[in-house]
């Protein structure tokens, strides 16, 4: 009996294993599909249908993963959380500075959304739009902000960051120039991206900093 359900066993996980692995896969790609239709149509006239005809799933597989297509975008606030979290093992490390950690965090997170103009506008217009995707976006800004103010607490202890101004406050003021600075360039009808942001990211350096 035991002999069984050992060679059972096996045979069990390993499917399990593959499933997620292809949920994973496909909710990446309904993602990518819709940031890209929004980038092209815009939110509102992109339809779950243009997403799943163009990802090549059923519009019963794009509910099983998104209530609406505001949702989506939940997975976008995710991977933003992720990057703060690499920059604060980064921060910890010890081996960069933490003006360049913040540096690359604030190129970072402007990135996937500030893939157009036209892309940004989108993701604006999309998250103000559903209540319950604003919410997650704004539980997730503020986790985001706390490991914010961790990294800036370290620089403060090495120096770096001034010590007058709390750590939370410059976390928000770090978010507050990313946002700004992407509905600002979306606004415009031309402009490189990275090159507002470095110029944010000297003025934000500016403020904080100790020297």
């Amino acid at each position: 009996m035991n002999t069984a359900h050992q060679l059972h066993k096996p045979l069990t996980s390993t499917p399990v294993g593959r499933r997620e692995r292809r949920r994973a896969e496909t909710r990446e790609k309904l993602f990518r599909v819709a940031m890209q239709l929004f980038a092209e149509r815009g939110f509102f006239a992109t339809t779950t249908e243009d997403i799943t005809e163009a990802a090549d799933v059923g519009q019963g597989t794009f509910f099983n993963y998104f209530p609406t297509k505001q949702h989506v975008l939940t997975v976008l606030t995710e991977k933003q959380m992720e990057r703060v979290a690499h920059a604060r093992e980064e921060a910890e490390s010890g081996k960069m500075p933490i003006q360049d950690v913040l540096r690359e965090l604030m190129h970072r997170i402007a990135q996937e959304p500030g893939k157009s103009q036209a892309l940004t506008r989108s993701l604006m217009t999309a998250l103000l739009s559903n209540d319950e995707v604003r919410q997650f976006a704004r539980d997730t800004m503020g986790r985001g902000r706390e490991t914010l103010s961790e990294m800036i607490k370290l620089g403060q202890k090495r120096g770096e960051i001034r010590r007058d101004r709390k750590p939370a406050e410059l976390a928000m003021a770090f978010q507050r120039n990313v946002i700004g600075t992407l509905v600002l360039w979306a606004m415009q009808t031309e402009g490189d991206l990275d090159a507002w942001i470095e110029k944010t990211f000297r003025d934000f350096w500016g403020m904080v900093s100790s020297q």
